[in-house]
């Protein structure tokens, strides 16, 4: 693993947000100043490849990255608040609905947060 990449994967694993690859850069950027955006692309790509990050992909938006342990999420509909939320694990029922042997999945449930249900 490159030095970039070690670094790229520390401040993921270290945030309690979602980062997008900008705000990964601007974190970097600080420890680091000659490092350039494409940099923190091409790593992302690659820990993501690698199982090392996980990219959330956000429709309307900036991808998100986020740690690899098992949890799933909860995106609000209005503006966007990505939550971590652990369901029961689904992997076996799934199995047995879909007759096929599930390697991994991602689930993301779109809902509206509770500061949105109050601007209403």
């Amino acid at each position: 693993m490159t030095k970039y990449a070690k670094e790229i994967l520390d401040i993921v694993n270290a945030s309690s947000d979602h980062l997008t690859a900008e705000e990964v850069y601007l974190k970097l950027k600080a420890k680091n100043s000659k490092v350039v955006l494409a940099t923190i692309y091409n790593n992302l790509g690659t820990l993501v490849k690698n199982g090392d990050v996980r990219k959330i992909a956000m429709d309307g938006g900036s991808d998100r990255y986020d740690k690899t342990i098992r949890h799933d999420h909860l995106i609000c509909a209005k503006c966007g608040k990505i939550s971590d939320f652990t369901f029961e694990d689904l992997t076996e029922s799934l199995e047995q609905q879909s007759g096929i042997k599930i390697l991994s999945y991602d689930l993301k449930i779109s809902y509206i947060c509770d500061d949105c249900k109050k601007n209403q």
